[in-house]
């Protein structure tokens, strides 16, 4: 059987663009992300600051890891992203901006994901860490 990701949006649960309350999966094998911040591969940091450059950075990397595994950003099923003082203004639209343009102007797939405020992370820096899973046959 070919895997199949499919999306569920029921009724009585909000919809919106670029996320999936439910992802159903029939895929043989899963994928784990470790937690991507938005550093290049020398380890610098990418938009320090800026919300929306971190996140985009972030997901790039989670195309990298993706890819190093034999996957791709549609093959995400979940994602949880900790933000680092989310209640900042403008915070949350620029994090669901990047979203919308992180793979070269294009979306990064949508998928069921949480977004959780976070006091700290790792590095004072970051502002954004994101993991996925991702499902393959």
């Amino acid at each position: 059987m070919k895997k199949e990701n499919l999306a569920i949006d029921p009724d009585g649960l909000y919809k919106i663009s670029g996320f999936h309350q439910v992802m159903v999966s029939t895929a043989s094998k899963t994928i784990y992300i470790a937690g991507q911040a938005p550093y290049d591969e020398s380890m610098e940091l990418v938009g320090a600051g800026d919300y929306q450059l971190q996140t985009t950075k972030a997901l790039q990397n989670i195309a990298t890891a993706l890819a190093a595994a034999g996957a791709q950003p549609k093959d995400v099923v979940n994602s949880v992203l900790y933000v680092k003082a989310l209640d900042t203004p403008g915070a949350a639209k620029a994090i669901m901006e990047a979203m919308a343009t992180a793979l070269d102007g294009q979306p990064f797939p949508a998928h069921a994901f949480s977004i959780i405020g976070v006091a700290a992370l790792a590095d004072p820096r970051v502002l954004i860490e994101i993991t996925a899973v991702a499902t393959l046959d």
